[in-house]
C-alpha cells in the first residue's frame, strides 16, 4: 500500500502545463478524455486558492463513477492527464445525483454506490486522499438516493442523502470524523428531494413532503428547517410551497441569499393547468418573507408557453433573486427564448415580465445559468444553443445589456455542467462534455465578456467607518442614560450608516452619510450594544471597530445611578436634534423650533446633558 501511495504522488506531480485558459471559441481548454456517454459535470472555485475542480462520470473498470481534474486560476491542470478517479467499489450503473463542492485546500465528492449506500470521498489539492483511498460511508449505511453535498466554515462539508421515503443529513469533520445524523421522516408522506442553505450555526434543509397521486403525479409540500452540526434541530419545519399536485420530475431549487436566508423556487403546472417556475423567500430565522404559499411567478403565466430550466443567483447589493429560465411554446416545447427577472424578499417584481436575453432564431436553447459578477454590480447569463454553441451575456445591476461573447463556436453537442463556478476574482468557468471526442472541454468568462488570460477587476470601495467610540452620560433631570457615538468617515462616502442596535430587541438604524456621531437616550437597565456598518451601493460592509480593536459599543443604563448636583454648562461639545444627529452649531439660539439635547462641560469639568425645547 505504501509503494502505491509514492507511485500515486509522482503520477500526481505530472501535469499538462500546455492546456489553459484560450480566448478562441473555436478551440476551448481541454481538460481530460473520457468516454463519450460521459455526464453530470460538475464545477466549483476553491475561493481560498484560486483552484477550479470539474467532476464528470462515466462508465469505468468498476461501474459508473467520478473523476476529477484541478485546474488553477489560468487554467492550467494540476493533476495528471485525464484527472483523478475516484475508485470506490460497486458502484451504482446510473446517476442517483451526485454532488461535489471545493473546500479549503481541496474537494469533496458525494455518490451513491450499487450497495446502496452514500459515500464521501475527500481529494486533497496535491492529489491525496485523506479520508482513504475509498472515502467514508455516511448515514449509518441509510440513503440509497439523491446527494447533497455543502462546505462548511472549519474545512468540514454538510452531506444530505435520501432513501425515496425519508431525508438524512450529517456533518463530515475535516478530520473525517462523522457527527450524529439527523432524520426527517413523516409517517404519511415521504421526505425527500433535500438541499441544503447555510443557517447561523448550522445549515437550513429545503425538502419535499409528498404523497403519490397515481402513477406519476405527487401531492407535493416544501418545508423547511434548521439543524447544527450534531444533527439537532435549531429551527422548526415551517411549510415554505403549499400542497400542489406536480409530475414526479419537478423538482425544487434553493440558494442561499446573504443575509443568512434562502430562495427556493420550482416549476410546476399545478395552478390552473399552466406551466410556470414560482419563487418563494425565507428569513434567517426560517421564516418565510413572502405570504403567499403558492409563491411568485416568474412570468405571468399563460397556455401558449411553459416558463421553465430556471437557474438563479443573488444580487449581493439588494439581496433580490436574478433568475434567468426558458420560454417554450406549449404546443412543441421547440421555440425557444431565454428571459432573466428580478424577485424581491417580499415577492416584488420591479422588471415585470423580466428583460428579453436571447429572441427565438428557429432553434432551442439549452443549460441556462446566472452569475453576479463579484466586486462590480452586474450579472452574466450564459446559455447553450441549438448549434452546440454556448453564449455569455453580461447586463449592470438595473438589466441594461453590457456585452455578447460567444464562448464556444464549435458545433458538435455539448453535455454542459449542471452548475457554473460563480465569479471568483472576476473569472467565471463553465465545463462539458463533447459528444464527438469524448473530451471535457472548459471555458473562462471574465467580468467584462473577455477569455483567456483575465485581468480582475478593480473593487469597487466596501470600507467601514473607523475609530468608533461611545460613553454614556448620566442626565439628572430625566435619571436617565444618554449615549453619545462617534466615528471617523470612510475615504468614499457610503450611501448611508446601519446602526444596530442590541438591547431588549434588535433595531437598524439608517444614519445619513454625512453624519459621524450619533445620540440617544440608552434603554434602562439593560446592556446597550451599538454596531456601525457603511453601506454602498453594491454591499455593506463589516462592522466598524473602535480604537481597541472591538467591533461593538456596549453601553450599560443601570438602576441607582448617582444624583449628580445640579450644574450649568459652561462649555458646549455638541448640540443635537431629536433624530439623534450633530447639528452644526454650539449656540441653540441660531437653531428653529424644536427639542435639543445639549452636551457640555461643567464649572466642576464634568461632562454633562441637558434638553431644551426651544
Amino acid at each position: 500500500m505504501k509503494k502505491l501511495s509514492i507511485l500515486f504522488l509522482a503520477l500526481a506531480s505530472i501535469v499538462t502545463l500546455k492546456a489553459q485558459w484560450v480566448d478562441d471559441p473555436a478551440s476551448n481548454t481541454f481538460i481530460a478524455n473520457c468516454n463519450h456517454a460521459a455526464a453530470e459535470v460538475y464545477v466549483s472555485t476553491d475561493n481560498s486558492t484560486g483552484d477550479t475542480y470539474v467532476q464528470w462520470h462515466y462508465q469505468g473498470e468498476n461501474g459508473w463513477s467520478p473523476w476529477v481534474q484541478r485546474l488553477n486560476f489560468e487554467g492550467i491542470p494540476q493533476w495528471p492527464a485525464d484527472g483523478i478517479h475516484v475508485t470506490t467499489p460497486n458502484l451504482a450503473t446510473w446517476s442517483p445525483g451526485y454532488s461535489m463542492t471545493a473546500v479549503n485546500g481541496g474537494v469533496v465528492t458525494v455518490f451513491r454506490t450499487l450497495g446502496p449506500h452514500h459515500w464521501a470521498v475527500k481529494i486533497n489539492a496535491d492529489g491525496t486522499f485523506p479520508w482513504g483511498e475509498h472515502g467514508i460511508v455516511l448515514f449509518d449505511g441509510e440513503g440509497g438516493g439523491r446527494s447533497e453535498v455543502f462546505a462548511g466554515d472549519d474545512g468540514g462539508v454538510w452531506a444530505l442523502g435520501t432513501d425515496m421515503d425519508s431525508t438524512f443529513l450529517q456533518y463530515i469533520n475535516a478530520d473525517s470524523t462523522l457527527r450524529p445524523k439527523a432524520t426527517i421522516k413523516d409517517p404519511n408522506k415521504k421526505c425527500s428531494n433535500g438541499l441544503l442553505v447555510p443557517a447561523e450555526n448550522g445549515v437550513f434543509v429545503v425538502y419535499s413532503k409528498h404523497t403519490l397521486q397515481g402513477y406519476t403525479t405527487y401531492n407535493k409540500e416544501i418545508h423547511v428547517a434548521g439543524y447544527n452540526k450534531d444533527g439537532e434541530q435549531i429551527f422548526p419545519e415551517t411549510l415554505l410551497f403549499g400542497q400542489q399536485a406536480v409530475g414526479a420530475s419537478y423538482v425544487h431549487y434553493a440558494i442561499p441569499d446573504h443575509h443568512g436566508g434562502g430562495y427556493v423556487y420550482q416549476f410546476h403546472n399545478g395552478i390552473g393547468g399552466v406551466y410556470n417556475t414560482y419563487v418563494t423567500h425565507f428569513d434567517e430565522n426560517g421564516t418565510p418573507t413572502i405570504s403567499d404559499l403558492n409563491g411568485i411567478a416568474v412570468h405571468s403565466p399563460d397556455y401558449s408557453h411553459f416558463y421553465t430550466n430556471a437557474y438563479a443567483t443573488i444580487d449581493p447589493s439588494s439581496n433580490d433573486l436574478i433568475i434567468a429560465y426558458l420560454q417554450k411554446d406549449a404546443g412543441s416545447q421547440s421555440q425557444h427564448r431565454v428571459y432573466v427577472n428580478r424577485i424581491t424578499e417580499t415577492g416584488e417584481k420591479p422588471w415585470g415580465d423580466g428583460i428579453l436575453v436571447a429572441d427565438y432564431t428557429g432553434g432551442s436553447y439549452s443549460d441556462i445559468h446566472v452569475d453576479a459578477i463579484d466586486a462590480i454590480d452586474g450579472f452574466v447569463v450564459t446559455y447553450g444553443t441549438g448549434q452546440g454553441t454556448v453564449e455569455a451575456v453580461g447586463y449592470d445591476s438595473d438589466g441594461n445589456f453590457q456585452w455578447n461573447t460567444t464562448m464556444s463556436s464549435t458545433s458538435y453537442n455539448k453535455a454542459i455542467s449542471d452548475n457554473t463556478t460563480g465569479f471568483y476574482d472576476g473569472q467565471n468557468i463553465v465545463a462539458w462534455v463533447n459528444s464527438d471526442d469524448g473530451g471535457v472541454y472548459g471555458q473562462n468568462i471574465g467580468w467584462d465578456g473577455t477569455m483567456g488570460k483575465i485581468t480582475p477587476p478593480t473593487p469597487l470601495p466596501c470600507d467601514p467607518p473607523t475609530d468608533f467610540e461611545g460613553e454614556g452620560v448620566y442626565h439628572q433631570e430625566t435619571l436617565s442614560t444618554w449615549v453619545t457615538l462617534s466615528w471617523t468617515a470612510p475615504e468614499t462616502l457610503p450611501l448611508h450608516y446601519n446602526l444596530y442596535w442590541e438591547g431588549n430587541n434588535k433595531e437598524v438604524i439608517e444614519l445619513d452619510a454625512e453624519c459621524t456621531s450619533y445620540f440617544t437616550e440608552a434603554l434602562p437597565y439593560l446592556e446597550n450594544i451599538f454596531r456601525l456598518t457603511a453601506v454602498y451601493e453594491h454591499c455593506e460592509s463589516e462592522f466598524a471597530l473602535t480604537p481597541n480593536g472591538d467591533d461593538y459599543i456596549l453601553i450599560i443604563d443601570e438602576d441607582g445611578v448617582p444624583e449628580m448636583e445640579n450644574e450649568e454648562i459652561v462649555t458646549v461639545t455638541g448640540i443635537y436634534n431629536i433624530k439623534g444627529q450633530l447639528v452644526n452649531t454650539k449656540d441653540v439660539n441660531e437653531l428653529p423650533t424644536g427639542i435639543y439635547a445639549i452636551i457640555g462641560i461643567s464649572e466642576s469639568g464634568k461632562t454633562i446633558v441637558k434638553k431644551v425645547l426651544k
